[in-house]
């Protein structure tokens, strides 16, 4: 169907057609979480550099994930935010992919951070003894630098195939964000070889980097269970309790998302899963690996602490 003839210049984003009447405050709240977002993690970033105890592989893996949060969610809310304002939220078609580009890389290359992060927590806790020799700068620049690559050749190969297909069918996606599945129904040419491309892609990345991750998790339980004072095993599992609860957070919303049969799929519960993945789990990773880490609160407190000055000095 070529709907007369007419190629789609434009998509519409539905956003959350119902919450009629809540706008307003759920503008208000969700910018409220954004500008927070920001803020967390841009600290988390400015507290890794500047504080020398926290130059380490954890904290560098962890600058990573900051930069890539920020990133993530500024490619998704901005718009989202107009669907609140604007009756008729259109995006042109090419600023449509680019966003599809941008979320589906930067939420690929968050699995392979989480995963060099689960091998940097494998090493210190179970080759605590190697670990300095293995895990250097030039190792841990390698594995940052794969993951940022491996993700974006991953969605870029696909997007390049995308934006040949001709577009011209219905061009409203009941979604906040310009979601793969919503762009393929919209294309009037072949899809099967991007639709195979892309379960590839899901079924290696979700399910591989899961699996090394939780390989990575039942070495390091095994080990921690080995150690015979409780205080050893305590202050052992506190090291990646806060990376296994943000490992929990998003693969669970991931799998929820992307993972279960289609029957059971819901356009409202992808977009309450979506929110989840997207806005609240990239708020909370700052909290996450502050109100854990004694070192992150010591570095916070060193850069709020005012500097004396000569008329108060003792």
């Amino acid at each position: 169907d070529m709907r007369n003839g007419t190629a789609i210049t434009e998509f519409i984003l539905l956003g959350f057609p119902g919450i009629h009447g809540l706008q307003v405050p759920v503008f208000t709240v969700i910018l409220f979480i954004y500008i927070l977002t920001l803020a967390g993690n841009g600290l988390i970033i400015v507290l890794v550099w500047a504080e020398p105890r926290l130059q380490t592989p954890m904290y560098f893996f962890l600058c990573n994930l900051s930069f890539l949060e920020i990133w993530y969610t500024t490619t998704v809310i901005p718009k989202l935010l107009e669907t609140f304002v604007v009756a008729r939220t259109a995006i042109c078609t090419p600023c449509c992919l680019l966003q599809s580009f941008f979320h589906f890389f930067l939420g690929t290359a968050e699995f392979f951070i989480l995963t060099s992060m689960s091998f940097d927590r494998y090493l210190a806790i179970c080759r605590p003894l190697r670990y300095p020799a293995i895990m250097t700068s030039s190792l841990c620049l390698q594995l940052a630098l794969s993951s940022w690559g491996v993700g974006f050749a991953i969605v870029f190969c696909q997007t390049i195939l995308l934006i040949q297909l001709p577009f011209c069918g219905d061009n409203v996606i009941n979604h906040f964000y310009c979601d793969i599945g919503p762009i393929l129904k919209a294309a009037c040419g072949d899809t099967s070889i991007l639709e195979l491309l892309g379960l590839l892609a899901t079924v290696l990345v979700i399910p591989g980097s899961l699996l090394f991750t939780v390989i990575s998790y039942a070495s390091i339980l095994s080990t921690i269970l080995k150690i015979p004072s409780a205080p050893g095993r305590q202050k052992a599992f506190s090291t990646c309790a806060s990376h296994l609860t943000v490992v929990s957070l998003f693969y669970g919303a991931v799998v929820f998302m992307y993972l279960r049969p289609t029957a059971h799929s819901s356009f409202k519960m992808n977009n309450v899963v979506s929110v989840l993945n997207t806005i609240l789990t990239p708020l909370l990773n700052p909290f996450i690996y502050t109100i854990r880490n004694k070192e992150v609160k010591e570095a916070l407190r060193k850069a709020m602490a005012f500097p004396k000055t000569p008329g108060h000095a003792e």
